[in-house]
């Protein structure tokens, strides 16, 4: 007898599925920031800074990092956020618009050579020459300890930075603004003062007097109950109003001599208008 054929079935190798915590929503990225801030695993530009983690997320979202890639390449310098050269080759060659980036070092000059989709090559140089002209060949540190590192980085910067600059957001190095000392540093910063500082108040409401007498006592509940200390709950309050010094001083030092009670469940009250979510992370 012909034995009948029994059809053969293949098994379809299924994607593995990857555990992503990245924030889907503005609480979940709220939440997110607290437990990195909370963190030892984050640089200490970001720890116990939650809203320093929440910008960095949103500087990395819109050059295409995910948040942890964000808060391991940014780097705070001088008080300017900025890319580790390392991140910046990255997200280059990852970009269609790069057809290869290479690097070389003579010894006295590094070169770097790159080459954008559709144009012709260009290359940038870093000397030691340059290096003493702009006096970092003495500088402490890197560029006495690893010169040829140092070289390599800045002529990256130089290169990178004029051909991709819309990969890059415009983004700076961080190689490149470590070497910037503080006085033109705070020079800068004070010359863009007024601007950052004009933006952010008209972007975010003082917080009234009457809903901060009604609130006080509130807040200082949460404090005493321990779910968030008077500076996380500052920084969760702070991303929906402004606060003068003196109001943020009385919720810092809530009062010892009188019984405090327990602790409020109406948080979102308490943070008038803020979700109990956003208060209780």
């Amino acid at each position: 007898m012909n034995a009948v054929a029994q059809p053969q079935t293949t098994l379809a190798a299924q994607p593995r599925q990857q555990f992503d915590l990245s924030p889907q929503t503005f609480e979940q990225a709220l939440q997110f920031c607290d437990y990195l801030a909370n963190s030892d695993l984050v640089p200490k530009d970001f720890k116990g800074k939650p809203d320093n983690c929440f910008i960095a997320i949103q500087w990395g979202s819109e050059l295409g990092l995910k948040p942890m890639q964000a808060i391991q390449n940014l780097a705070i310098i001088n008080g300017r956020p900025s890319l580790w050269g390392d991140a910046v080759i990255a997200l280059v060659r990852s970009s269609p618009l790069c057809e290869y980036v290479t690097e070389s070092d003579d010894g006295h000059t590094a070169v770097c050579r790159v080459k954008r989709r559709g144009e012709p090559e260009e290359f940038r140089t870093f000397s030691i020459d340059d290096a003493k002209k702009a006096g970092l060949d003495t500088k402490a540190g890197p560029w006495t300890q690893y010169p040829k590192r140092m070289r390599q980085m800045r002529a990256r910067a130089f290169a990178l930075r004029d051909v991709f600059p819309d990969v890059l957001r415009g983004m700076p190095i961080a190689e490149e603004v470590m070497d910037i000392s503080n006085g033109e540093a705070t020079q800068v910063s004070s010359q863009n003062r007024p601007a950052i500082t004009g933006t952010a108040e008209k972007a975010l409401p003082l917080y009234s007097d009457a809903d901060f007498s009604a609130n006080l006592s509130k807040w200082w509940d949460i404090i005493a109950s321990g779910r968030k200390s008077a500076e996380e709950l500052i920084s969760t309050l702070q991303t929906k109003a402004r606060f003068t010094a003196e109001q943020l001083k009385e919720i810092r030092n809530p009062p010892k001599d009188e019984d405090e009670g327990e602790p409020q469940s109406d948080v979102a009250a308490a943070a008038g208008g803020l979700t109990q979510t956003a208060l209780e992370r």
